[in-house]
């Protein structure tokens, strides 16, 4: 089994965090920790694993941060007795694991292993999917209707027809729709649009 490089642990509570440290020191994993997402976004790191400490909405939190900043990191949440709802809600929101603390230093260290591997397979298309969606919220109805037309291969003449506008208008939404996104180009916007699971 490959080491896990490097944790980046977000937790508020000083004693768990301790705690936490401690047992991956022990396992020979280096940690940096960080009080909150707020302080890792101001200091991110040049890569690691997240390991984040579940309250409600911070993988979601956490997801959008990064969105925003363009960069991402596997998350593995945990929490103490986590519900099933808990687990779940974390996984939809990005997270490619999640950890019931507290463990032994050797099952958490063979746990994160395990959750890299399958980061590997399927982690960066979910945190794919999930950026892609935080960045195509912030359009307008019509955007995402414009974007969903350019995506599945329609010109602005077709994309005018089918919403009743003119291909002028439709320029336009196009036009605020990739500055929006950050799309240089119109296949760049198709891209989010596909990873955002827009397109089948």
């Amino acid at each position: 089994m490959e080491p896990v490089s490097n944790i980046i642990l977000i937790d508020r509570m000083v004693r768990r965090r301790a705690a936490i440290s401690h047992a991956l020191s022990a396992a020979r994993i280096h940690v940096e920790p960080f009080e909150n997402i707020r302080e890792i976004a101001s200091a991110w790191p040049r890569s690691g694993v997240v390991m984040l400490h579940d309250t409600a909405g911070s993988v979601a939190e956490l997801v959008e941060r990064m969105a925003e900043h363009g960069e991402w990191f596997p998350i593995i949440a945990f929490s103490e007795d986590p519900s099933t709802h808990h687990v779940v809600e974390a996984v939809l929101q990005g997270a490619i694991d999640y950890i019931a603390w507290p463990m032994s230093p050797e099952e958490l260290s063979e746990t994160l292993v395990r959750a890299m591997a399958r980061s590997e397979s399927f982690g960066n298309a979910k945190l794919r999917e999930v950026v892609a969606r935080t960045r195509v919220d912030v359009l307008t109805r019509r955007e995402r209707e414009v974007l969903s037309g350019v995506a599945s291969g329609l010109s602005n003449r077709l994309i005018g027809e089918k919403l009743s506008i003119s291909p002028r208008t439709v320029e336009i939404h196009r036009a605020n729709m990739l500055n929006k996104l950050g799309a240089r180009h119109t296949s760049e916007a198709i891209r989010i649009a596909i990873e955002a699971a827009m397109v089948s």
